[in-house]
């Protein structure tokens, strides 16, 4: 008898589209929540699944995120004591660099001046900074934001990378610690945040961390939205401490559209885009994982459950 898939993701099209790559391998058994054969399943794909989802399907031994992050499979479920294993994905990495080298450029060049100063019929030339001149920071150095870190890196910008726990990357000045982030910040003219979202960094963009950037400085967030304090970031952008950010997350999404956020000048807000792993790719992976774990075999790209990534 073939091994049964769970899907549970809070997301329709997402959902119809993993039921179909995953249909078309002919040695699992794929369904939905509400399928006869849903209570045998072993293994779930979850995307902000149900928080009951152990209680109702009591035979599951395995979570599969679909996503790089876990956060979104909720407390209750990451604190179960089931294995939990990720997506990573080289296409999803590079698609995260494409996003943040635009971020980037769109401060570096001025580009969000130009586009400010059409609105006002404004014409106006700023002086261009050769990309060494730049500094980067990336916060969190896992798969893709050391990906990230050292793209940047090769485009020409000065580079630095702040991480729980020592790393060394090729052209990357890098930082890690409690002791060595206020060092990091200050030096920090783009500070682009790749966090996992646990207890130690829920809200870490605070004011505290605004203050610690130099003066004009951008944010860009393609962590998650519990990373940030909005209200925060509103006070240092209409202070002018801060002279933009580019938010992609966002703790309720789709963003409310009577949010300030949406009206604050200074930020460009993107629909969680920054990028993404295919459906087939998703399948390609949960497939490997669902027969290694019915061989007894270590399931690839697990998590630390203490850590949350």
């Amino acid at each position: 008898m073939s091994p049964t898939v769970l899907i549970s993701i809070d997301d329709a099209e997402l959902s119809s589209s993993l039921l179909m790559e995953l249909g078309k391998f002919d040695d699992i058994t794929v369904c939905l929540p509400q399928d006869s054969n849903a209570g045998d399943a072993q293994m779930a794909v979850c995307w902000h699944p149900d928080p009951a989802l152990l209680d109702k399907f009591p035979q599951i031994q395995c979570l599969h995120s679909a996503a790089a992050g876990v956060d979104h499979l909720g407390e209750s479920l990451l604190a179960s004591g089931l294995p939990v294993a990720r997506i990573v994905d080289p296409d999803q990495k590079q698609g995260m660099l494409e996003y943040v080298l635009w971020c980037v450029l769109n401060h570096h060049r001025d580009f969000d001046r130009a586009v400010k100063n059409q609105a006002q019929q404004r014409w106006h030339l700023y002086p261009q900074l050769p990309a060494n001149e730049v500094r980067v920071g990336v916060m969190g150095l896992g798969e893709i934001g050391a990906h990230v870190a050292t793209g940047l890196a090769q485009f020409g910008y000065s580079v630095l990378g702040w991480s729980r726990r020592p790393k060394q990357l090729e052209r990357v000045s890098t930082f890690s610690g409690p002791s060595e982030f206020t060092g990091f910040l200050e030096q920090v003219d783009v500070l682009v945040n790749l966090l996992p979202l646990n207890q130690a960094t829920q809200g870490i963009l605070n004011q505290s961390l605004f203050q610690a950037l130099p003066k004009c400085a951008c944010l860009v967030n393609t962590g998650r939205g519990g990373h940030l304090v909005e209200a925060d970031l509103i006070s240092a952008l209409e202070t002018g401490w801060l002279r933009s950010a580019v938010l992609d997350v966002f703790t309720v999404e789709p963003l409310p559209a009577d949010h300030p956020l949406w009206t604050t000048e200074g930020v460009i807000v993107t629909p969680h885009m920054a990028s993404s792993s295919s459906a087939a790719m998703i399948a390609h992976q949960v497939h490997q994982n669902v027969l290694r774990f019915i061989k007894d075999q270590p399931l690839l790209n697990t998590i630390d459950r203490t850590l949350g990534y």
